[in-house]
C-alpha cells in the first residue's frame, strides 16, 4: 500500500515539474501565464492608447481595441484582439492586432474581417459569420472577437452565459463524441477491430474534420491564455486523458487511443505489413536521439531562440489547407517511414510524446 501511495506522488510531482517547465515557456513568450500579464508596465497618469478599450480618433471616429473585451476568446495559439474603427454609426475598417497564431492558419482566416467593413452596427452584430476551412480556432477566436467589439459599441457588453458559449455545430459535437469513445471504450472493452474503427474516426473527425490534437503550440496557448473550458470541451477531455489518467495507472492512453497522427502511422503500417528488423542497439540510439532532442527544442523555448519550432510539428498537417508544405512533408514523409518502422515519429522523435513521459514518471 505504502509502495502504491509512493508511486501516485511520484506520478503527481512528475506532472507538476511538467506544468512548470511549460509555464515557463509561456512566461518567457507571452509574458502570461492563465490568461493574466506577469509584465510590469510602467505606471502613468493614464493607460496607453494601445490598453485602452476605447479611444476616439482625429475625424470623430470610434475605435475600439478587443483585447481588454475578449481575454477569454482564444485562436489557435491564443488571443486574436482586433481594432475596429466605428464612424457614424458603421464599421469603417477592421485591423488586426498583434498575436500569436500560426502565420500560414491566420492568413486563411484574416480574410473574414472583410465581412462586416461597411455595415451598420445593427447589421454587423446580425451577421452570422462561418468560420474558414482549414482555419477554424483562429476563425472562431475573429468571430468571437467581433461579437464582443460590436456588443461594447452597442453599450452590450454582457457576457455570453456558459450555454451560448457550447458550440453545437454538427463537427464539434462529433469530434466531442469521438474523443469520449477514445476516453471510455478502451478502458473496458479491447479487440482489434473496434481499435481500428476508432483510429479512422480519429484520423477522420478529429485529425481531417475537426482539426482537434494536442501539441506543444496548443498547449502553450492554453498555458498562457487559460482556458475557456465549456467552449473548448474536447481540447480539455484531451488534455485529461493525456496528463490525468496516467496519475491512475492508465499511461500513453492519449498516444494509443486519441492522437490521430500517431493512429495514421498505426494504420500506414498495417497496410503495408512489412516490418525493418531493427536491432536493439539502433532502437536504444534512437530513443537516446529522442531524448536529447527533445532537450535541446525545451532550450529553444526556454531561451526564445528558434521557438518557432513549435509551428513544424507533423500535428497541424491535418489542417492541410492552411498547413505549410514543410509541415505536409515532414507528416508524409513519417507515414511513409511507418510502413517499415512502427511510429517512428510517436517512438523517435515527438517532442509532445516525450514530456507526457516525463509527466507519467516514465524512464525518458
Amino acid at each position: 500500500m505504502k509502495k502504491n501511495w509512493n508511486d501516485k506522488l511520484s506520478r503527481a510531482l512528475s506532472l507538476l515539474i511538467c506544468l512548470l517547465m511549460i509555464a515557463v515557456v509561456s512566461i518567457r513568450r507571452d509574458g502570461k501565464l492563465l490568461g493574466h500579464s506577469l509584465e510590469k508596465q510602467a505606471v502613468t497618469g493614464a493607460k496607453t492608447a494601445a490598453n485602452d478599450t476605447l479611444r476616439k480618433g482625429d475625424d470623430g471616429a470610434i475605435i475600439i481595441n478587443t483585447a481588454p473585451l475578449a481575454k477569454d476568446i482564444n485562436g489557435y495559439g491564443g488571443p486574436v484582439p482586433l481594432e475596429i474603427t466605428v464612424k457614424d454609426g458603421v464599421v469603417s475598417s477592421v485591423r488586426a492586432l498583434d498575436n500569436q497564431e500560426t502565420p500560414d492558419f491566420f492568413h486563411e482566416a484574416e480574410q473574414l474581417l472583410a465581412r462586416w467593413r461597411g455595415k451598420s452596427l445593427e447589421e454587423a452584430a446580425a451577421l452570422k459569420v462561418d468560420a474558414v476551412s482549414g482555419a477554424t480556432f483562429s476563425s472562431k477566436g475573429i468571430i468571437g472577437n467581433m461579437e464582443r467589439g460590436l456588443q461594447y459599441a452597442r453599450k452590450s457588453a454582457a457576457q455570453k452565459s456558459w450555454w451560448e458559449q457550447l458550440d453545437l455545430s454538427v463537427k464539434s459535437v462529433a469530434g466531442l463524441l469521438v474523443a469520449l469513445m477514445a476516453a471510455i471504450v478502451p478502458l473496458y472493452y479491447k479487440n482489434r477491430r473496434y481499435r481500428l474503427f476508432q483510429q479512422l474516426l480519429d484520423i477522420g473527425v478529429l485529425g481531417f474534420w475537426c482539426g482537434s490534437f494536442l501539441s506543444y503550440s496548443a498547449i502553450i496557448g492554453y498555458m498562457s491564455n487559460g482556458m475557456n473550458v465549456v467552449a473548448l470541451l474536447t481540447p480539455v477531455l484531451m488534455l485529461i486523458m493525456a496528463f490525468v489518467y496516467p496519475l491512475f495507472g492508465k499511461k500513453n492512453h492519449y498516444c494509443n487511443h486519441v492522437c490521430p497522427f500517431g493512429a495514421a502511422q498505426e494504420l500506414a503500417a498495417k497496410c503495408v505489413g512489412f516490418k525493418f528488423k531493427m536491432s536493439s542497439r539502433t532502437a536504444k540510439r534512437l530513443d537516446l536521439f529522442r531524448q536529447v532532442l527533445w532537450a535541446v527544442l525545451m532550450l529553444c523555448l526556454w531561451t526564445g531562440v528558434w521557438a518557432e519550432w513549435v509551428d513544424y510539428e507533423p500535428f497541424s498537417a491535418f489542417i492541410f489547407q492552411s498547413a505549410s508544405w514543410v509541415v505536409i512533408t515532414i507528416a508524409v514523409v513519417f507515414v511513409l517511414l511507418s510502413t517499415v518502422v512502427m511510429r517512428p515519429y510517436c517512438r523517435f522523435v515527438c517532442p509532445m510524446g516525450s514530456l507526457f513521459k516525463i509527466s507519467q514518471h516514465k524512464t525518458f
